[in-house]
C-alpha cells in the first residue's frame, strides 16, 4: 500500500507539473489562463507532500517491502536520523528535492512584481519545467518506492557518517534551499529572453530570490565544512574534494551575480552579462547534482552509482544549448544603453569582482572535471589534488579580498584617486602595520601574511563606512547589510588562512597517566572504556585536557565499529575557544585498554569561520528585508521630487568627492 501511494503520488506530480508548464507558457502569450495554472502548481506540491510524508511514514514504521527503507532504515537507529535517512541516500534524495523545488514554485505563483508580469509566466513555465524532469527523474530512473521481496526483517541503517552528528538534519535541507532556490532567477533570465525584456525589470524580482538562495547555500557549504571537521576525524573542514567543489561551484557565480546586478539596476550596463551568469549558476546546479548522484566521483559526500547519470548529462546537455540559444537569439537586444564608467569607478571594480568569481568557477571546474575526462578518453585514472586548487584559487581569493574592500568606496561612472587613496590612507596604514606586526611577531607565510593584511584593511574601511552611517544602519539597509556581509567574509578569510598556515599536531601512543603536547595543550590519557550498542561497539579514550595549566574538563575521542563497515569509524573529541581548538583523535587501543594512540590538534581561529557564518547570515537578512513603501501626497504644480539613489550601490558623494 505505501509504495502504491508513493508512486501515485509520484505520478500525479509528473502530470500536474507538465501541464502546468503549458499552462503558465499558454498564460505568457496571453491566454487567461494563470489561475488554473496556479492550481496545477499547488497540485505538484500536494503530490511532492505526499511523497515524502509517505517515505517518512515506511521509514519510521519500518516498513522494510519498500527497497528505500530495506537500503536505509533500521529498527536501531534513533527516532531522528530514521526521519533525516530520507535524505542519507540517492532516491530519497531526490524526494526532498522536489519538495523543496514545488513549494518555491507555490511561493513563486503567488509573488507577482508589478514590474515584472510580462515575465513571471514564463518564468513559472521554466521552474515547472524543471520540477516535471526531476518528477520524472525521481519516477522512471531513481524510484524509492520498489519493493522488495523477500521483505527483510530489518535494514542496516543509513550510512553510519550521517549517524553520528545532528547536522546531517540541517546541512543537506540547506543545501538544497540554495541549490534549488537558484532555479528561480533561472527562470526569471530565461523569460527576460523569451519576452524580450532584457533591462532591469527581471532584475528586481531576481536579486531577493538570488539573496535567499545565496544565503542558504553560503549556510549549508559552512555547515558541511562543520560536519566534515566533527564528524571525519581528520582535523580539516575542506579537503578540495570533488563533491565540495561541486557545492562552491554555483556559490562562485551567484556571489558575482549579486554584484553585477546592482550595476544594470545603476547604469544600464551589463545585461547579457547578467542573463549569462544566471543562466550559468543554474548549469553549475545542475553539474554539481550530477557529479553528486551519478557516481562518477569517489567521496564520502556522493551517492553510489546509479542509473541517473547519463539521464542528468543528457538533461545539463539540452538545457545549455537552450541557454545559449536563447542568448544567440536575444543577441541584439543585450547591448548596453550607457557606457561602462572611467577605470575609477563602482561599475569597473564591480566588473574586476565578477572577473575573480568566474575565474575561481573556472579554476575549480576544471581541477574537478579534469580527472573524469582524462579517465573517460584514456581509461587511467588521474587526480588533482589541494595544491592545485591552492596555488590557483588562493590568489584570485586575495583579489576578491582587495576588491571587497575598496569597491563601496569608489562612485559610479567616474572617480578621483586622489580623493580615494585619501579615504583608504587610514585603513591602508592599518593592513601594513599588521603585516609588519605580525611578522615581527615571528608570523610566517607570506600569502597568509597578506591575507591578514588585506582582512585588516578591508575592515577598516567597512568600519569607517558603517560608522558615516550609523544612525542610518535600518534606513539604508541595503547598504549596510552588504557591508556586514563584507566584514563577515572578511572574517571567514582570518580564520580560513590563520587555521590553514598554523595548525599544530602531535600523535604517539601513550599508556595511562601519559600525555600528549602541542604547545600549552597537553593531553593526558585517563583510561579506555568499551561499550556496545544495538547499532555499533565503541572504544572510548578519556582524555584529561589542560591549557597552559588550567583544567579543561575530559574529553572523550573514540573509535565505532559497525556491522556494514569493514574499518572502524573515529569519533573526535573538540574543545572550542575563542582563539584556538583543541581536537582530539584516537586510531588505536591496546587489548587490554591501558594504552592507545592519540592525536592532539591545535586550530587557530576555528571559533570564528563558524561565527562568520552568522554574520554573513545577519547581514545578508538586513540587506533583503523589504523597507517601508512611504506614500507622499503631491500638489499638482509641485515639480517632481528626484529620485533617492540606490541604498546599497550608492558610494557617499563626499567619499568620491574627496
Amino acid at each position: 500500500m505505501t509504495s502504491l501511494v508513493g508512486l501515485g503520488a509520484l505520478a500525479g506530480g509528473c502530470g500536474f507539473t507538465v501541464v502546468a508548464t503549458v499552462l503558465w507558457a499558454l498564460a505568457g502569450r496571453g491566454r487567461p489562463v494563470a489561475t488554473t495554472a496556479r492550481l496545477s502548481t499547488w497540485g505538484a506540491l500536494a503530490c511532492a507532500l505526499v511523497v515524502v510524508a509517505t517515505m517518512e511514514w515506511a521509514l519510521i514504521t519500518h516498513d522494510f517491502s519498500v527497497r528505500y527503507v530495506a537500503s536505509n532504515g533500521g529498527r536501531a537507529v534513533p527516532v531522528y536520523y530514521t526521519v533525516i535517512s530520507l535524505w542519507a541516500a540517492l532516491e530519497g534524495s531526490l524526494l526532498l528535492w522536489l519538495l523543496v523545488l514545488t513549494g518555491y514554485a507555490v511561493v513563486l505563483a503567488h509573488v507577482v512584481h508589478p514590474k515584472a508580469r510580462e515575465l513571471h509566466p514564463w518564468a513559472m513555465a521554466t521552474v515547472m519545467s524543471v520540477a516535471a524532469f526531476f518528477f520524472a527523474l525521481a519516477l522512471a530512473t531513481g524510484n524509492a518506492f520498489d519493493r522488495v521481496s523477500p521483505v527483510p526483517a530489518d535494514g542496516p541503517g543509513p550510512n553510519p557518517l550521517l549517524q553520528d552528528h545532528p547536522l546531517m538534519g540541517v546541512h543537506p535541507p540547506l543545501l538544497y534551499l540554495g541549490y534549488v532556490g537558484l532555479t528561480v532567477p533561472f527562470g526569471y533570465a530565461v523569460a527576460a529572453l523569451i519576452t524580450g525584456q532584457t533591462g532591469r525589470g527581471w532584475l528586481v524580482v531576481t536579486r531577493r530570490w538570488m539573496l535567499l538562495a545565496w544565503s542558504a547555500l553560503t549556510v549549508g557549504i559552512l555547515l558541511g565544512a562543520w560536519w566534515s571537521y566533527e564528524v571525519l576525524g581528520w582535523g580539516g573542514y575542506w579537503a578540495w574534494d570533488p563533491v565540495e567543489n561541486a557545492s562552491i561551484l554555483p556559490w562562485f557565480t551567484a556571489t558575482a551575480l549579486l554584484h553585477s546586478i546592482m550595476v544594470q539596476e545603476r547604469r544600464s550596463i551589463l545585461s547579457a552579462w547578467n542573463l549569462s551568469l544566471a543562466m550559468a549558476t543554474f548549469l553549475l546546479v545542475l553539474v554539481g547534482t550530477f557529479l553528486t548522484r551519478s557516481g562518477v566521483v569517489a567521496s564520502v559526500h556522493a551517492f553510489t552509482q546509479s542509473a541517473l547519470g547519463p539521464v542528468l548529462l543528457g538533461y545539463l546537455a539540452v538545457v545549455a544549448v537552450a541557454a545559449a540559444a536563447l542568448l544567440i537569439w536575444r543577441a541584439d537586444r543585450l547591448g548596453p544603453s550607457e557606457r561602462i564608467g572611467a577605470v575609477y569607478s563602482r561599475e569597473s571594480v564591480f566588473l574586476a569582482n565578477n572577473v575573480l568569481f568566474v575565474a575561481l568557477a573556472v579554476t575549480v571546474l576544471v581541477g574537478t572535471v579534469f580527472p573524469l575526462l582524462v579517465e573517460a578518453v584514456t581509461g587511467d585514472r588521474a587526480s588533482v589534488g589541494p595544491p592545485f586548487f591552492n596555488r590557483l584559487a588562493v590568489p584570485l581569493a586575495l583579489g576578491v579580498v582587495l576588491l571587497m574592500a575598496v569597491g563601496p568606496l569608489v562612485p559610479w561612472a567616474s572617480g578621483d584617486p586622489r580623493a580615494l587613496a585619501r579615504r583608504v590612507r587610514v585603513p591602508a596604514v592599518l593592513g601594513f602595520a599588521t603585516v609588519a606586526g605580525l611578522g615581527l611577531a615571528g608570523l610566517t607565510g607570506p600569502l597568509t601574511l597578506i591575507a591578514f593584511g588585506l582582512a585588516a584593511f578591508a575592515l577598516g574601511n567597512i568600519v569607517l563606512d558603517l560608522g558615516a552611517f550609523g544612525r542610518l544602519v535600518l534606513a539604508r539597509r541595503r547598504r549596510s547589510g552588504g557591508l556586514i556581509v563584507h566584514a563577515g567574509m572578511v572574517v571567514a578569510v582570518v580564520a580560513i588562512a590563520a587555521s590553514s598556515t598554523y595548525a599544530a599536531s602531535a600523535e604517539r601512543a601513550v599508556r595511562v597517566g601519559e600525555q600528549v603536547q602541542v604547545g600549552s595543550y597537553t593531553a593526558t590519557l585517563v583510561g579506555v572504556d568499551r561499550a556496545r550498542t544495538p547499532r555499533y561497539m565503541s572504544v572510548t579514550a578519556r582524555l584529561a585536557l589542560r591549557d597552559a595549566g588550567q583544567d579543561l574538563g575530559v574529553y572523550t575521542p573514540a573509535l565505532r565499529f559497525y556491522p556494514t563497515m569493514s574499518q572502524a569509524i573515529g569519533s573526535p573529541s573538540v574543545h572550542t575557544g575563542l582563539t584556538a581548538d583543541a581536537y582530539l583523535t584516537v586510531s588505536s587501543v591496546t587489548a587490554d585498554g591501558n594504552a592507545a594512540t592519540v592525536r592532539l590538534t591545535v586550530t587557530p581561529m576555528m571559533f570564528w569561520l563558524w561565527a562568520s557564518g552568522a554574520i554573513v547570515v545577519s547581514g545578508a537578512l538586513l540587506a533583503g528585508w523589504p523597507g517601508r513603501r512611504r506614500t507622499t501626497v503631491r500638489r499638482p504644480d509641485a515639480p517632481a521630487p528626484t529620485p533617492e539613489p540606490d541604498a546599497l550601490a550608492e558610494p557617499v558623494a563626499a567619499a568620491g568627492s574627496g
